[in-house]
């Protein structure tokens, strides 16, 4: 998500923030733009170059702009489920684009819809739209926190309506969310690295169970949850984010990179010769693996920069496609070469099993897979892509037959408490993270009771 208030050219803005955080979501992107009130949308299936390549931002006037790019968490393709999403109303117009998963979305919808409330998207977003809107309420922080309050999950949203926006994150910072300014613009992104795209000084994070209202009179902020330990995804260190964005005080990169070097404590290479990286969310913990093995780092295999990423695509059959096409063997690195590959996780072992084939096709004599991420065993509740235990091949599979299914001579995981050294540097700011993925301790369950609920938060 990327939203501005406060710039006159807020459309334009928000397109570079989308366009650098593309690697959040390629399967829809959108932005409305606030003009005077009037809330104008422009959103489509596809990458944000393809949705926005034949619009003027000139015919987009407006000082303040909310965007997203969407990454489906279930096949459905469909253009109404891409946001932002707008709701009109006789009393006014309300914009919402979420970054997360509600997990009793399912139960509010079914109340909802008893109570007649009819909906227009199969998305979990809807469901915070129809909340607020409540008895006919208007838009406000208190029909914005009452509607929050009913929700469990991972969540941070943008809303934006005539005269402000808000800006809300779950009561455990499960998502990454921050605030920069741009000139007396308020500018606020799912990762930093949007902030340097356009220019913006980076200010803080939004903290979790925290409300922001953002308007002409400035900024205002209520906690409509104390704030307890925050759980950040693992694998926005491990994969998700880009290198360059700080996460929770912890950069990125840096973070990859530690998790390279504890990897490499833990399970160092046997009489390898070079050590390479999967382009490109494994590179910073291949540079680290090496230098703590006292090996050459090499670009063993090289990444075609137009294919997207394999591992948030829908299908198993695209993703399958899109790994031939997207990895080729640098052969004059690896040609008679013991090769230890690093990679940041195995989820399917698509990518994996196809990486060790073209690296033993261009000559590799051994290729020794190290996995700077603990196993993944369990699925993700909270918006990444990884939906049941049946998919994932280290809920099914030992290491032994991960290595033979891979076709690898060897493979080892990075613990959790390895993962976790590399990524909590400081628990005085950084309190920890949410594993459940590996370890099954899921932060936030459907099942929890209102009171024990906030209780718990």
């Amino acid at each position: 998500m990327f939203g501005i208030w406060g710039h006159d050219k807020a459309a334009e803005i928000t397109y570079y923030g989308l366009h650098s955080m593309q690697h959040r979501g390629q399967d829809g992107a959108g932005i409305v733009v606030n003009h005077e009130g009037d809330l104008k949308l422009h959103k489509d299936v596809g990458l944000v170059n393809d949705v926005f390549k034949r619009v003027n931002f000139s015919e987009f006037p407006g000082r303040a702009a909310i965007g997203h790019v969407r990454n489906a968490t279930q096949d459905d393709g469909t253009f109404n489920n891409v946001q932002p999403l707008v709701f009109r109303s006789l009393n006014n117009s309300v914009a919402i684009a979420h970054n997360g998963k509600i997990i009793n979305s399912e139960r509010i919808r079914s109340q909802l819809e008893d109570s007649g409330s009819i909906f227009q998207t199969t998305s979990d977003t809807e469901v915070l739209a129809h909340l607020m809107k409540q008895n006919g309420q208007e838009t406000t922080e208190d029909a914005i926190i009452r509607a929050l309050k009913q929700l469990v999950g991972a969540y941070g949203y943008m809303i934006m309506t005539e005269d402000k926006m808000y800006v809300a994150l779950d009561p455990r910072g499960i998502r990454p969310l921050s605030i920069g300014r741009l000139g007396d613009a308020y500018v606020v992104a799912s990762e930093t690295c949007a902030f340097s795209i356009i220019g913006a000084t980076f200010e803080r994070e939004v903290m979790p169970g925290e409300l922001l209202t953002i308007s002409d009179e400035g900024i205002h902020t209520t906690r409509f949850i104390l704030r307890e330990p925050r759980k950040m995804c693992a694998m926005e260190y491990v994969y998700f984010s880009r290198p360059d964005s700080d996460l929770n005080h912890v950069n990125v990169h840096s973070a990859r990179k530690r998790m390279g070097i504890e990897l490499a404590k833990e399970d160092p290479a046997i009489d390898a010769d070079v050590v390479t990286g999967v382009p490109d969310s494994s590179i910073s913990a291949a540079i680290g693996y090496a230098e703590q093995c006292g090996l050459p780092y090499e670009m063993g295999v090289i990444k075609n920069r137009y294919i997207g990423r394999t591992f948030i695509q829908p299908s198993q059959e695209l993703r399958d496609q899109g790994v031939k096409m997207k990895l080729s063997p640098v052969k004059g690195v690896i040609e008679g070469k013991k090769v230890v590959m690093i990679d940041d996780s195995i989820v399917r072992g698509t990518t994996s099993r196809r990486i060790v084939r073209l690296l033993k096709e261009a000559g590799a004599k051994e290729v020794h897979v190290r996995i700077s991420s603990p196993r993944i065993e369990n699925p993700c509740l909270y918006g990444i892509d990884m939906s049941t235990k049946e998919e994932l091949i280290a809920a099914n599979y030992t290491n032994d037959e991960i290595c033979d299914i891979i076709e690898a001579d060897s493979i080892a995981f990075l613990s959790v408490e390895g993962m976790e050294k590399a990524i909590v540097k400081d628990r005085t700011i950084n309190q920890g993270i949410c594993a459940a993925c590996m370890t099954g301790n899921y932060p936030v369950l459907e099942n929890d009771s209102r009171k024990e609920f906030y209780r718990k938060y």
